[in-house]
């Protein structure tokens, strides 16, 4: 009998050792950074901890702002997936879903600055609110400010999310709804309710999570000590005060919090996407679609498009003044060659960050650790929602006390943020390409065993075709979060070689409008780029459609 020649990357190790040590990597790095926290954080006495008025006022205010914030979100976001769910084929739907979207990836300190234009007190709603309203006073710095900026970004996702799993409904039982001509509370009662409950708590979860370690909203309409939140203070401790036991209390305070949060839900089971399914559902109307309720949805969705594109409107119009005269030949000698630095830079850290989540979830996936009840499985489900569990910042705290002797250069510094932008996105990539990576059809599966396809063959051959595009807007959505990332970058990063969101917070702070505004256009502009380059890249050319020929039917919605 003829020597077999093993394909490439067919041994079954290949498949399992690799992401099992870089989960356990994930959880070492994790467990290192919260020893850190233990180690350099003073005795913990609840006494002690309450008997501070900042402390306690810091604890309890950002408790608040978060409660808030998830309460006003859920609560919007709520009749306008039902809106969605109702109306599923009107003009422009597709791409309204699409910019409900991009609220994950938006830079929070563009859209703050958006924000400001928009609601700020020369902001254009609030000077034409003053025209009509003389009598009102409103300030967006402080609370206010906060939880709007909170239900800009949170919101839509939430809508997102909630609309998925009403479009999960079973088409039965809509159908025997839609012959039985019920009202929208029975089908609220009967449909609606049962679909969202089970997503519901993890939903909350993920929002509370969000708002509770916000970082760059709260430190630009945060407004004073007043309005300060765990995550600033851990930031001023280390970088104004320097008092590092303070800043491992506050770091342990918020993870515990946060960690306990997660446990509930996670013990019970996470029933829902952390990042919404880009598949759009075409279902027949619903019996309460029409008459003065089609009328009142219009409304809703109109305002609901207005709030979410104002701020981005406000970005492009305030910005094209000031990205003009950056990019000028006169300006290119100090504002330009700034801008240009500062892309690089962001650039240099966000692109390895993505790389690096998109690489360790698959590792990650594909591992095969057998049983649920198994110790590899528990691993690898621990490392991928570990990000969820600890805040960055917590992460990057612990880190920073841990390494701060050896933390001399400004590369291993900067190498550090990308490995915790990239742990920050590793939860969302893992949601992307979890359901494409795993719904691999069983004839196929069967017919590559029969004909012995294995390691990287198998690959080439069954999941490339199948997760070209999935990779592609993984790597989209892990590069945009840690080009947007505020908080790590603050920490570890120095205010003389500022990335694009430093670059734009410290513009804010000098009171220079225009070259903030030129700066969150660019960073936008930026942004779209990678986003529609990684589309391009991830899109299956002519002559690979021809030789795959036609999709079996089970392969269609296998895409994310």
């Amino acid at each position: 009998m003829p020597h077999l020649i093993r394909a490439p990357l067919s041994h079954p190790g290949w498949q399992r050792w690799p992401g099992t040590l870089l989960a356990a990597a994930i959880v070492l790095l994790a467990v290192s950074g919260a020893g850190a926290l233990f180690w350099q954080a003073p005795a913990l006495e609840v006494s002690e901890l309450w008997g501070s008025r900042y402390l306690r006022s810091v604890v309890l205010f950002t408790l608040w702002q978060a409660f808030l914030s998830v309460t006003f979100s859920v609560l919007l976001a709520l009749p306008i997936a039902r809106a969605l769910d109702r109306h599923r084929q009107f003009v422009g739907r597709a791409l309204l879903l699409r910019l409900m979207e991009l609220s994950l990836v938006v830079p929070t300190i563009v859209a703050v600055s958006g924000l400001v234009s928009v609601y700020g007190r020369q902001g254009w709603l609030t000077a034409a609110l003053q025209e009509w309203l003389p009598a009102m006073t409103w300030n967006l710095y402080g609370l206010n400010g906060i939880v709007l900026a909170h239900v800009f970004f949170n919101a839509p996702l939430v809508a997102r999310i909630l609309l998925q799993a009403l479009e999960s409904a079973p088409s039965a039982q809509r159908r025997i709804a839609s012959q039985l001509g019920l009202g929208s509370l029975w089908l609220w009662r009967s449909l609606e309710w049962p679909s969202i409950r089970p997503v519901l708590p993890g939903v909350v979860a993920l929002v509370f999570t969000l708002c509770f370690t916000s970082f760059a909203i709260v430190m630009t309409l945060g407004g004073g000590p007043a309005t300060s939140t765990i995550e600033v203070a851990i930031y001023q401790a280390l970088r104004f005060e320097f008092d590092a036991g303070r800043a491992a209390l506050l770091a342990l305070i918020q993870l515990l919090i946060c960690g306990t949060l997660w446990w509930l839900v996670l013990r019970k089971g996470l029933n829902t996407a952390l990042v919404p399914d880009r598949q759009l559902s075409i279902g027949c109307a619903r019996p309460d679609a029409g008459g003065v309720r089609k009328l009142l949805d219009a409304g809703l969705l109109a305002a609901f498009v207005l709030f979410l594109t104002l701020p981005l409107l406000a970005v492009l119009i305030r910005g094209l003044p000031g990205l003009t005269d950056a990019l000028s030949p006169s300006g290119l000698a100090t504002q330009g060659l700034q801008l240009l630095k500062a892309t690089a830079l962001s650039l240099g850290i966000a692109l390895p960050a993505g790389a690096m989540s998109v690489v360790t979830s698959l590792l990650i996936l594909g591992a095969k650790p057998g049983s649920g009840h198994k110790p590899g499985t528990r691993l690898l489900e621990t490392a991928g929602y570990l990000p969820l569990i600890i805040p960055p910042l917590v992460l990057a705290t612990g880190l920073f006390l841990l390494l701060r002797p050896g933390l001399g250069v400004a590369d291993e510094g900067l190498a550090l943020v990308a490995l915790i932008n990239a742990m920050m996105a590793l939860p969302f990539v893992m949601q992307l390409l979890r359901g494409p990576l795993r719904n691999l059809d069983p004839a196929s599966i069967r017919l590559a065993d029969q004909l012995g396809i294995r390691g990287w063959y198998r690959w080439r051959w069954l999941h490339w075709p199948r997760l070209r595009r999935p990779l592609a807007l993984s790597l989209a959505y892990g590069t945009g979060l840690s080009l947007g990332d505020f908080g790590v970058i603050a920490l570890f990063g120095s205010p003389s070689a500022p990335t694009l969101p430093v670059l734009l917070y410290q513009q804010l702070g000098s009171y220079q409008i225009d070259a903030a505004a030129g700066t969150g256009l660019w960073l936008m502009i930026v942004l779209l780029a990678l986003f529609g380059l990684f589309n391009l890249v991830g899109r299956p050319s002519t002559k690979t459609q021809r030789l795959k020929g036609p999709k079996p039917l089970q392969l269609e919605t296998s895409d994310a």
